[in-house]
């Protein structure tokens, strides 16, 4: 095989496919990753003010949960929430699209729980103090005066989880919901040509996460300027 025919075959394929690729694949790529960035930081938020709770059995439960999502593979839970959960919880049956969403939610919030958890322990205790000592209750310190400076924490460790999350949604393959891998094995089994196809679905990877990766450079190099 020469080069000139691999991409001979490469622009064949992209002349006959390229809504598979281009419509299907890469919007339903980044639907799954808004979807789980977005959900993702809502509970893991809830988990990171769960995990600094007084309350010594909810930080044990929220810590545990923590650790074994973070302890197990990706594709495990994936499994679980395709097959088990269901099976488990017969009202759950959702739908392949609405399964494989929620079983990266809960993977990407207990990531997230922990960045949310640091920057907001990276604030001065001072802070705290400050606030404390003006009248403001438990609820307005971390409202009014801590969660605005953890943002700038947060917000480009969320930005990279976005990016993290948009490779690891190729998993979601495995279950056929119509992303950029699955687009790859539809391609591949009709044209036979696995190799093109390949390069073809790395090369729409490395676009997406490489614009993002310069658009979160340049936030934090924004956010860098404004301290």
């Amino acid at each position: 095989m020469t080069f000139s025919t691999v991409i001979q075959n490469i622009i064949k394929i992209m002349s006959k496919y390229w809504d598979v690729f281009l419509i299907k694949g890469v919007s339903v790529t980044m639907a799954l990753a808004a979807i789980t960035v977005f959900f993702g930081a809502i509970i893991g938020a809830l988990l990171a003010i769960m995990k600094m709770s007084p309350l010594g059995i909810l930080r044990a439960i929220v810590t545990a949960f923590v650790e074994v999502i973070r302890g197990t593979p990706l594709l495990l839970q994936l499994y679980i929430g395709y097959f088990i959960v269901p099976l488990m919880v017969p009202a759950l049956e959702i739908g392949t699209f609405a399964s494989i969403a929620v079983a990266l939610v809960i993977n990407s919030a207990a990531y997230v729980s922990e960045v949310i958890r640091s920057g907001i322990q990276a604030v001065d205790i001072g802070q705290t103090e400050a606030a404390r000592s003006l009248g403001l209750s438990k609820g307005q310190t971390m409202t009014k005066v801590i969660l605005p400076q953890a943002v700038k924490n947060i917000l480009p460790a969320l930005g990279n989880e976005f990016v993290t999350i948009i490779k690891e949604t190729s998993l979601a393959s495995t279950f056929f919901v119509g992303d950029l891998m699955t687009s790859y094995l539809t391609v591949k089994g009709q044209t036979y040509l696995a190799f093109e196809s390949l390069i073809i679905v790395g090369v729409l990877y490395f676009v997406l996460t490489f614009v993002l990766s310069k658009l979160v450079g340049a936030y934090e190099r924004r956010l860098k300027q404004s301290d």
